[in-house]
């Protein structure tokens, strides 16, 4: 698997970002970064990222076993809608709205102030901050070791630069939309072809061979619920053998739900063939 990050041609420029902290006990102002806004001031160009990883949560809860996890995975959606009623605010409009979160957000959760950096590419941007202040820190000997979705997301969301598809791939899609309000879950990405939707999700069979079974019950709700055609496909941190009880369940499972497994190592690949129905 080829981790080189991509080098952007174009021009480095102006960037805001703001952390966003948990504080569950207000007395002691004892926080935890979970979630990074980056955005262009210029623009208005901007990206959210927050905890979605049950390896994230799980951190939270070792630091602050009371941790409202209700509350952090209901914030995401609710910054996103915000977003969503703020498409075209820029320059000093962007401050007068921030302004306003720092006033309407729950006193658990406060936005950091504000810093300043230079980059050209936002996406690339937002995962080095994500990296750096808001995703489990890991030993030098686990870097590169199988089973991280957050490392698979990376190389992923490469891969999709590469094929020069990044635009046409939408990321970080609401389960909720095809199952039941309130449901968590993320699917990592999602593209259209010929009346047809995709969604491509990660999976860590050496971590959580059981979230297999999550994925496939959104896709069996998905191909029953929505308006389209669908078809899914799911990238696993190792190739999956037969002759392994555990990659068989897997496998077995994924299949019978309609989803093609495909391991990492072969996700360029799949993107290269899938790329001429994309245009």
């Amino acid at each position: 698997m080829d981790e080189t990050l991509l080098q952007s041609t174009e021009p480095e420029r102006a960037l805001i970002y703001r952390l966003l902290r948990y504080t569950p006990n207000l007395v002691r102002d004892e926080w935890v970064n979970i979630g990074v806004l980056l955005y262009d001031p210029d623009t208005g160009e901007r990206r959210l990222r927050m905890m979605e990883d049950q390896e994230e949560f799980a951190r939270i809860r070792r630091l602050h076993p009371g941790a409202d996890e209700e509350l952090l995975r209901k914030v995401r959606d609710d910054l996103e809608d915000r977003f969503q009623n703020a498409r075209d605010i820029v320059d000093g409009g962007w401050q007068r709205m921030l302004a306003k979160w720092d006033d309407t957000l729950s006193n658990a959760l406060q936005l950091a102030p504000q810093k300043g950096v230079l980059a050209a590419d936002l996406d690339l941007e937002m995962e080095r901050l994500y990296a750096d202040h808001v995703a489990p820190q890991r030993s030098a000997s686990r870097i590169g070791a199988p089973g991280s979705r957050a490392t698979m997301r990376n190389y992923c969301s490469q891969v999709w630069r590469q094929a020069h598809l990044w635009g046409r791939v939408q990321r970080a899609v609401r389960a909720s939309e095809y199952t039941f309000p309130g449901d968590p879950m993320r699917l990592d990405y999602s593209y259209r072809r010929n009346g047809t939707r995709g969604f491509v999700q990660t999976l860590s069979v050496s971590r959580s061979p059981g979230d297999s079974k999550l994925y496939a019950y959104t896709a069996a709700r998905i191909a029953v619920r929505a308006p389209f055609k669908s078809e899914f496909a799911a990238v696993t941190d190792i190739e999956l053998k037969r002759d392994n009880e555990r990659h068989r369940f897997v496998e077995e499972t994924l299949r019978d739900a309609g989803i093609e497994p495909v391991p990492l190592d072969h996700f360029a690949v799949w993107v290269a063939k899938l790329k001429p129905l994309l245009q």
